[in-house]
């Protein structure tokens, strides 16, 4: 099991194992890390599970995809490190990933 580490924004470190073939938002939930909302339960409908990746990651993870993109799209704090959780799959090679979690969901 990868060990991810997410930082809510106010510097709280949670580092989990993280379960591969699950979304990062599914495993966040599943560890009870506060800061990700979930509403849609992962149909990237809504933003509330945005995250800031960090430059290595984004690379090693590739673009998100249209409908990912739409839904950041909506966001006033999109930085170019964002992603929505419900769109990455754990893999072993996310082993040592440090996410940080925005100020608030919406």
């Amino acid at each position: 099991m990868p060990k991810i580490t997410l930082v809510e924004f106010n510097g709280a470190d949670h580092t989990i194992d993280a379960e591969t073939g699950k979304s990062l938002m599914l495993n966040a939930i599943d560890n009870g890390i506060p800061g990700i909302d979930a509403d849609c339960g992962g149909a990237c409908a809504c933003g509330t599970c945005h995250v800031f990746l960090e430059p290595q990651w984004l690379e090693a993870l590739g673009d998100s995809n249209p409908l990912e993109d739409a839904m950041l799209s909506m966001r006033p704090d999109r930085e170019a490190a964002s992603r929505l959780s419900c769109q990455i799959e754990v893999t072993e090679a996310m082993d040592g990933m440090v996410v940080r979690l925005p100020e608030f969901q919406m």
